[in-house]
């Protein structure tokens, strides 16, 4: 038992040094021709970068645009295999900031592999870092520069706006990942819905809460919010939504009571992508109750 205990740190420690190794800096790639991705947002922006030629795989959560979905695919961002990436003879692999596992990149750089783990910081100046950084690594940010002032700047200036406006309303929201039951998934502090309420400008009712938790229907009431987002994804359509609007108790909120329930597609609400500040500029706009 004791001897099992200590294999365990090891494997630990082992890996954990293996994450230390990984590259995360935004220094041009020496060849992306061949790129494998993982990660939803870091996909759309390669093909906002119109840089998709390079790809030849990408991960299960990679599904926007459409087209990326026709890849081959190497598995779950979370839970790479380092047969399946190989087999795709990648220059580059690069994802979001939960790709792994870490020992799987590891060996990825043993053999020569450029692994890059993009940053990611949940805010507007976060999303064009991320944007930025994929380019440089790519080789376009000159192209970067050019495409986020014709397809981001206005949205940026007009979010900021309404953010402003909200930040000074008093109203305060919630983000419902799931339901599960009689208790819905909500974001906590430190997750992508939480920054994704900042970005309206309102207050999260669950910043007290560290990440994804299952919350009552009676602290919900306690809480009242003004506002539930709720992203919405293909094998859920609206049947989250009708739950929620049929629950007797739920009715007694402010947010039921005002049909106050905001969605969009979850990978935009959550990616921090190109499409997240258009996605939040939208609600942002209907909090502030301005076209």
């Amino acid at each position: 038992m004791i001897k099992l205990f200590y294999v365990f740190i090891l494997l630990q420690f082992v890996q954990l040094s293996a994450q230390g190794t990984i590259n995360k800096t935004c220094e041009d790639s020496a060849d992306p021709t061949k790129t494998i991705v993982a990660g939803g947002s870091v996909a759309e922006i390669i093909y906002f970068l119109n840089l998709d030629s390079y790809l030849v795989a990408a991960d299960v959560t990679s599904i926007y645009p459409k087209q990326v979905t026709e890849l081959p695919s190497i598995g779950y961002v979370r839970n790479l295999s380092i047969e399946g990436l190989l087999s795709m003879h990648p220059t580059l692999v690069i994802g979001e900031d939960d790709m792994g596992p870490p020992n799987v990149l590891s060996q990825l750089e043993v053999v020569n592999v450029d692994v890059r783990i993009i940053p990611e910081e949940r805010t507007i100046a976060g999303i064009v870092d991320k944007i930025d950084c994929v380019a440089k690594v790519l080789g376009a940010e000159s192209f970067a520069k050019r495409q986020i002032n014709k397809k981001l700047k206005s949205q940026i200036s007009s979010l900021s706006k309404f953010k402003k406006i909200n930040s000074n309303s008093g109203k305060k929201g919630m983000l419902i990942l799931s339901m599960r039951g009689t208790s819905p998934v909500v974001a906590g502090a430190e997750t992508s819905g939480d920054g994704f309420i900042a970005l309206t400008g309102i207050e999260n009712i669950y910043s007290s809460v560290d990440g994804w938790k299952p919350v009552t229907i009676e602290s919900i009431i306690q809480q009242n919010p003004d506002y539930i987002f709720i992203p919405q994804r293909d094998v859920h359509q609206n049947s989250d939504i009708v739950s929620l609007k049929k629950n007797i108790l739920l009715q007694k909120t402010s947010a039921i009571k005002n049909d106050n329930i905001i969605t969009d597609d979850a990978m935009a609400m959550l990616g921090f992508s190109p499409r997240t500040i258009l996605s939040a500029l939208n609600a942002a706009k209907k909090i502030s109750n301005q076209k």
